[in-house]
């Protein structure tokens, strides 16, 4: 009894911390969450203008190619930068209530989710607009965003950690972040890549959940064994490995602070 008690306790604390993340991210903002709709909408138009012409023969509807991956890769972006200071930025809430500190992380990666589900509507609008074939693919896309969630919260653990002890690894994260994207095949083929960097890029855990989403929501086909094997072993693999980098430096990050 206790036990659940606590455990409504805790969502009800990740349920606060979530919204008070999702006011302070659009507290200046006259739009608020309707940037949520809004920001990938433009970043498709702008891309699209760009690189359409480029793509036309090798990449079919494009829009929706570049908006599928880009979706993905804002929301891992979104939840692994914010965790990553999340302790840190609520220092003096972690000194007066006894909360694990898990539960800061988690409400940083809901956060980035829920902004997910909202440009999700945005995504919808354009799957009518482009006339794309409803499929029951489709029905596997949260197979993949609950892939791609674990792997969030698993980096989430470890950049935590990292920033703690490191005040430079937001800096040096920027700088992979940079070179992650590149090699996710966002806005470009991947089959016109040839010798390591393709087998770096295929090799890609986002860029299989990227791929993945594409097959099941554009195309109506399912993703490869190997795809699904990526997914999860990099998903449970990461997810794990944040829990256990967490858990043996919980200690020591209270000292640090």
């Amino acid at each position: 009894m206790a036990e659940s008690r606590g455990r409504k306790q805790y969502l009800f604390v990740i349920g606060q911390l979530t919204e008070r993340e999702l006011k302070r991210k659009y507290a200046r903002s006259y739009l608020g969450i309707f940037w949520s709709v809004l920001n990938p909408l433009l970043s498709m138009a702008v891309l699209s203008l760009i690189f359409s012409r480029m793509f036309r023969r090798s990449i079919e509807n494009y829009p929706i190619y570049y908006l599928t991956g880009f979706l993905i890769w804002q929301t891992f972006t979104g939840a692994t930068n914010g965790a990553m200071t999340a302790l840190v930025d609520n220092k003096a809430l972690l000194m007066k209530v006894k909360v694990p500190m898990e539960i800061f992380l988690l409400s940083r990666v809901y956060t980035s989710f829920i902004n997910l589900g909202y440009s999700f509507l945005a995504y919808l609008i354009m799957l009518f607009v482009f006339r794309l074939r409803l499929s029951w693919t489709m029905l596997l896309t949260p197979l993949i965003l609950g892939g791609l969630f674990l792997f969030s919260l698993g980096m989430a653990q470890i950049l935590a950690v990292a920033y703690v002890f490191f005040g430079d690894m937001k800096h040096l994260y920027s700088v992979m972040l940079t070179l992650w994207m590149y090699c996710s095949a966002i806005f470009y083929p991947v089959e016109q890549l040839e010798g390591v960097i393709r087998i770096v890029v295929l090799n890609n855990p986002l860029f299989a959940m990227i791929d993945g989403a594409r097959k099941v929501m554009m195309y109506g086909t399912l993703p490869s064994l190997l795809q699904w094997a990526q997914i999860l072993i990099w998903s449970a693999g990461l997810y794990f490995a944040g829990v256990f980098v967490f858990r043996k430096n919980r200690n020591l990050l209270m000292q640090k602070i």
